[in-house]
């Protein structure tokens, strides 16, 4: 166990680490005032999870995460341990639990509120990484880890330094990169989501840069039916990830 433990608070937060890694969260100090129905459901499933539950007040609460956006409700816990690097987690997927990879690649998103809105949809999706590049991005701040409720901790997020040069290391292991792209004759309804695959979006307006639009194995478009042109790269990233998820279960 780590020597340093981290603080994580609000509902979202605390549930999904609650959830997904229950031994990792050495107490939860609750405000005892609170008695509504989220807090009920939450201390519900905090002590099915057999977590030490602490009596607190909000100004406690406050004091130990430093805002007064907690909802009544602070973990302690200990750090996950990441993979260090994109080939650490490719590794390990090949290694252990055998599921094809599913990566997003965001090219030139720099906009806090959507990134951390990607690394909730791709957290949602069962995505495996996040990546961007190091010159064309934005990098995991307070706004960033707010936005993605909880999945800034949960999902690896890797900035490289060469986009381009990222992607052909991922088709030399054998995964297929598939930009998105709103000239495509082809849509994602058309293409096989079931093997191992990057998803690459560029930024809303500019989309990919030419580079790493070339160095993809495949082009496809989201069909839009209506007067708007393109989506929100998060939700696009949300319709692309999804209709993978669905068809790989």
């Amino acid at each position: 166990m780590s020597s340093s433990p981290k603080v994580l608070f609000g509902f979202h937060a605390v549930g999904v680490r609650i959830k997904t890694v229950p031994q990792s969260v050495l107490e939860v100090f609750f405000d005892a005032s609170r008695r509504d129905a989220r807090m009920r459901q939450f201390m519900e499933r905090a002590q099915e999870a057999g977590v030490r539950l602490i009596e607190s007040d909000g100004l406690r609460l406050a004091k130990m995460c430093g805002s007064h956006g907690h909802q009544g409700v602070v973990a302690r816990v200990d750090p996950l341990v990441q993979a260090k690097s994109l080939d650490d987690l490719l590794d390990q997927l090949e290694q252990g639990s055998g599921d094809a990879p599913l990566l997003l690649v965001l090219d030139g998103v720099t906009d806090p509120h959507n990134l951390g809105a990607c690394l909730r949809v791709a957290d949602g999706a069962g995505a495996h990484a996040v990546i961007a590049p190091k010159d064309h991005a934005v990098g995991l701040n307070a706004t960033v880890a707010k936005v993605a409720s909880g999945a800034a901790e949960t999902m690896p997020y890797f900035m490289v330094t060469n986009l381009a040069r990222t992607l052909n290391e991922l088709k030399e292991r054998n995964i297929w990169c598939i930009g998105t792209s709103d000239d495509a004759p082809k849509t994602i309804y058309d293409i096989d989501f079931k093997g191992p695959v990057a998803l690459v979006l560029g930024a809303e307006g500019e989309g990919m840069r030419q580079l790493t639009r070339k160095t993809c194995d495949e082009l496809v478009s989201i069909p839009m039916r209506g007067a708007v042109e393109s989506l929100n790269v998060s939700v696009a990233s949300g319709v692309c990830l999804y209709e993978a998820l669905r068809q790989r279960s």
